[in-house]
């Protein structure tokens, strides 16, 4: 009896055990893993609104290819410039690039561009889940097609805060059929030269331009590279659709016909839900809607982006909502929505201000910043050339990236007094042409105590053209931020202030100046390195519409040798 009962404890013990180790296995997430990739930047010829233009691929494709991982996971990118004569620099936008600021991507900031003909190894941890994007950051390559998408996906066995049955991403952006080099040599001469509005809104890269008169040789509507792009889904299903604006210049309302969207994520942060017809993208942006497939299955629908905050002349961007089993190419029985007034400024504001963070999901900001900077976004001219400015300077990077310069004590690379922190905002009127005869040029930066924390207000104002005030969407690199506020007219901080969200403000990476109003953000300057703060309009950002911000450079560790062989690094590389 006692040998039965013995050998009874000991076979429980081992199946408990055993159970332990299966549990521990299905709910630990599993461990990070280095992914790889390999791509080679190219020129090809692409027709992705049916008209032939030059374009910038990676591994042939335009988009390029997304980049799927899951949080923790370190990213490593080995780029080929084969352009043959320009450099190439990818930004990996809304990666914070913890630890290694210099996989930012930034040209004259965290490195070196890549020279034709050379390989750079981007490597990087993605720390956290949600949706993101990469592009070129050099001179005004983004416009030419080297963009892309990243999804970060939670570890098994941790859960979003919402239900879907499938994932998508969406690319949207804007499409020129002049090159970059037209669009800078324009901007950069005197009289000045606009690039002027989009030929076309692309889809997941497809769009469709008008043909006629055209050669085909030139511009053929019946391309396949143009084909409406299509996004296939099962009726009854929810599907999570990744919304990713890469415009140059456009910002954006994205509707599906006849369809409601609920608003979940932003810039990787969740979203207290709200539903919508519309949703306003800017330049930079990332968002995540919920959308089910409940209308009448015996069709297909519209997708439709059309162009906001600007008075188009850019026909709207078309896609197909196609219900299996219908043909994937069957093209809706109705009109394509028209989508709201361009105009409709309040209407913009109004989703800006509903954005909040999820509850159960609040990062609480700090209750007082340890410094204020206000920034004047005004246009100037500068010894007859047209710039964009803030606070009257006009900012340009240096031939040495600021990081490395600092991390080597250099000097000579950059001017070291710094930007003003704030505008003579009594003496300013934000809703007549500006007075031009104080702006300058300059390469110095914004240097933040470690830790500190910094609100940023950001003032818009009249253009040199008469009641015009343009919309700009702000990115920072390195940091996420919280969106205080939004409000019209002139800044005013002993009023303002009061009206602070300091409860549940979302967290985001990008945001949208509204014309004629401000923009009140504040973040933590706690990522070690140099950064860039600037308008996402690839011209505005061109012309100077930028800032630089550094923070703990000393806490920096070696920057790698791939980095240097610009300006005075080349002495580093080469003693």
């Amino acid at each position: 009896m006692v040998v039965i009962l013995h050998y009874c404890a000991r076979t429980v013990i081992m199946l408990l055990v055993t159970c332990m180790i299966f549990i521990f296995l299905v709910t630990v997430p599993a461990a990070a893993v280095e992914k790889h990739y390999l791509w080679e930047v190219t020129y090809q010829y692409k027709s992705l609104d049916c008209y032939k233009k030059l374009a910038i691929a990676i591994n042939g494709m335009t988009p390029g290819p997304t980049i799927s991982a899951v949080q923790g996971d370190t990213i490593v990118v080995d780029v080929i410039n084969n352009l043959l004569m320009e450099n190439v620099a990818i930004h990996w936008h809304g990666i914070r690039q913890r630890g290694t600021p210099w996989s930012d991507g930034t040209d004259g900031v965290s490195q070196c561009a890549i020279m034709p003909g050379e390989t750079y190894r981007y490597k990087f941890v993605v720390d956290r889940a949600g949706t993101f994007m990469y592009h070129s950051h050099y001179g005004m390559q983004r416009e030419t097609g080297l963009y892309g998408m990243i999804n970060v996906s939670l570890p098994v066995g941790v859960s979003e805060p919402f239900n879907y049955d499938l994932d998508r991403g969406i690319i949207l952006s804007d499409w020129y059929h002049s090159t970059a080099y037209e669009h800078s040599t324009g901007l950069s001469s005197i009289p000045f030269e606009w690039i002027g509005e989009p030929q076309s809104l692309l889809i997941n890269g497809r769009g469709n331009y008008n043909c006629s008169g055209l050669a085909p040789s030139v511009c053929n509507s019946t391309n396949p590279q143009c084909s409406p792009s299509t996004l296939t889904v099962i009726p009854g299903k929810t599907y999570r659709l990744r919304l990713a604006s890469l415009t140059s210049l456009s910002a954006l309302s994205f509707q599906i016909e006849d369809h409601e969207m609920t608003v979940v994520e932003a810039d990787g942060q969740y979203v207290e839900p709200f539903f919508t017809k519309n949703l306003f993208i800017y330049s930079g942006e990332t968002y995540s809607v919920l959308v089910t497939a409940n209308r009448d299955p015996s069709r297909n629908y519209w997708t439709s982006i059309n162009v906001v905050s600007r008075k188009p002349k850019t026909p709207n961007g078309l896609a197909i909502f196609n219900y299996y089993p219908n043909h994937f190419h069957k093209l809706p029985p109705t009109n394509p929505p028209p989508g709201p007034l361009w105009n409709d400024t309040k209407l913009q504001i109004n989703q800006s201000l509903t954005i909040k963070a999820r509850q159960g999901y609040i990062v609480t900001p700090p209750k007082k910043p340890d410094r204020v900077i206000v920034l004047l976004n005004t246009q100037n001219r500068i010894n007859g050339y047209t710039r964009w400015s803030l606070n009257n300077v006009s900012h340009s990077l240096p031939s040495t990236p600021y990081l490395i310069a600092l991390k080597e004590n250099m000097t000579g690379v950059f001017d070291p007094n710094p930007p003003p922190d704030d505008y003579e905002s009594e003496n300013f009127d934000i809703y007549s042409v500006p007075n031009n005869t104080n702006a300058t040029s300059s390469t110095s930066i914004y240097r933040l105590q470690f830790n500190s924390t910094v609100d940023i207000i950001l003032q818009n104002a009249n253009i040199m053209t008469e009641n015009v005030s343009e919309t700009h969407p702000w990115h920072l690199h390195g940091h996420d931020f919280w969106v205080l506020g939004y409000g019209e007219g002139k800044f005013n901080l002993s009023r303002d202030i009061d009206r602070y969200n300091l409860v549940d403000p979302i967290m985001k990476n990008t945001v949208p100046l509204h014309p004629y109003g401000w923009t009140a953000l504040r973040f933590q300057a706690d990522n070690p390195g140099v950064w860039l703060f600037h308008c996402h309009i690839e011209a505005h950002f061109y012309l100077g519409m930028l800032v630089v911000f550094e923070s703990g450079v000393d806490k920096v560790g070696n920057i790698p040798k791939s980095n240097y062989g610009c300006g005075k690094t080349k002495a580093l590389v080469n003693p």
